[in-house]
């Protein structure tokens, strides 16, 4: 192909933010809508249910894991479309299930289908075309995400309220696995080097002295400091948010209606997707990303600090929903960003799946652990300032963390010169 081509990771850019319309509105957005519907159908305890959306999540911390390995055997584009098959397989195991046992399994598959979608594989398609721009191009591709919430989120709703549960299972997987076969077979399978272009779609003589500037290889991971303080600073972070975001509809809806309170949380998903774009066109290329990452998790504080004054103040809803949507997307996007420029290239290859892994299996439990805070707190009339207090500590901890490894590059290049 002539040099003059234009750039093909428009394209990649582009059909990754639809794969995450899809992997979020159908694997992250989904499982809280199969959870009503499921007991809605069976009249199954919601712990029960609840259990099999906790597997959902566990399931998937095994798959992304071993994703960078997958995608070497496999390939990326068949891992991907394999994936949207298991996920669309899971879903409809939601929707017909007739005994636990088969709930749990269908969960199982589903989990493992949909982190083939997710942060994890986001990152690894745009990682080859992008580098210098790879903040923004990240930010853009992970709004599919915010947008499969705002889509998906009342299309489940939906459909099931007029087809049921099962009808619309085969409708959205049907369409999602068609259309992520359609983009696997002609975009993720293509490589810069397919091409003979560059990332960024730079002239060659410009790539070079970015490869040349790498960081040191890492031994073992989990003796690095700025791996575990980058995996700890991320599973923290979204504890809070994702155990947050769960309760929160149902604590406001006494305050402002049910009708209202989901507009909030609307709001704050717009929110996500300002606050992560304006991060990614904004944070100029030398920033200190972690830095980023502490004060958007100080804007996050900020947030449920204001949320505390809801039952006295409204204006403190809209200013607390704003404050603390804007970190919601940069809670998954900072820490890719932060692993491009902290470890080599093969380094964060590996760490990018391992620290979504990890965060992954922590926030599984994140809407379980804080409904039993909230019931705990129910009996003394602090619910929402406790559940709020416990949501600001654990964000601050994640700041603590992403602080903590500021430096650890410089001590690996020093104990390891040459290296990289």
């Amino acid at each position: 192909m002539p040099s003059s081509a234009p750039f093909f990771g428009w394209k990649v850019l582009y059909a990754t933010f639809v794969l995450a319309i899809f992997g979020w509105g159908v694997g992250f957005y989904g499982p809280p809508v199969f959870l009503h519907a499921v007991v809605q159908r069976t009249g199954w305890s919601v712990a029960l249910v609840s259990g099999a959306v906790t597997l959902h999540f566990l399931a998937g911390t095994v798959v992304v894991a071993n994703l960078p390995r997958l995608h070497r055997r496999v390939g990326v584009a068949r891992t991907t479309a394999g994936g949207a098959v298991l996920l669309a397989l899971g879903v409809a195991g939601w929707a017909v299930a007739q005994a636990p046992w088969q709930l749990f399994a269908a969960a199982a598959l589903s989990g493992m289908g949909w982190v083939t979608l997710g942060a994890a594989a986001v990152n690894a398609l745009i990682a080859p075309w992008f580098v210098r721009r790879r903040p923004a191009a990240l930010g853009m591709a992970y709004n599919g995400a915010s947008v499969g919430g705002i889509v998906f989120s009342p299309l489940w709703v939906f459909l099931i309220a007029q087809a049921g549960f099962a009808q619309a299972a085969l409708w959205v997987g049907l369409a999602m696995v068609a259309v992520i076969a359609v983009l696997s077979r002609s975009v993720f399978s293509v490589t810069p080097q397919q091409l003979g272009q560059e990332p960024d779609g730079d002239s060659p003589d410009k790539a070079k002295p970015a490869a040349a500037a790498a960081p040191a290889r890492v031994g073992n991971l989990w003796r690095d400091r700025a791996f575990l303080t980058l995996a700890a600073g991320m599973a923290l972070g979204l504890f809070a948010q994702i155990g947050l975001i769960a309760h929160l509809l149902s604590m406001l809806a006494p305050l402002l209606g049910a009708q209202t309170a989901g507009l909030a949380m609307g709001l704050a998903t717009a929110s996500a997707i300002a606050g992560r774009a304006a991060v990614g066109w904004l944070m100029p290329p030398a920033a200190d990303r972690r830095k980023v990452a502490c004060a958007a998790y100080a804007v996050q504080i900020g947030g449920s600090l204001v949320l505390m004054l809801a039952a006295d103040h409204a204006w403190a809803v809209w200013a607390g929903v704003v404050l603390f949507g804007s970190g919601i997307g940069n809670a998954t996007s900072l820490p890719p960003l932060i692993a491009q420029t902290e470890f080599a290239r093969e380094d964060a290859a590996r760490v990018v799946p391992l620290i979504v892994a990890l965060s992954q299996g922590a926030y599984a439990f994140a809407p379980a652990a804080f409904g039993a805070l909230r019931t705990v707190l129910q009996a003394s009339g602090l619910a929402l300032f406790g559940f709020l207090a416990a949501a600001a500590v654990l964000q601050a901890a994640a700041i603590v963390c992403f602080a903590a490894g500021r430096g650890a590059r410089g001590e690996r290049a020093h104990a390891a010169p040459g290296a990289g």
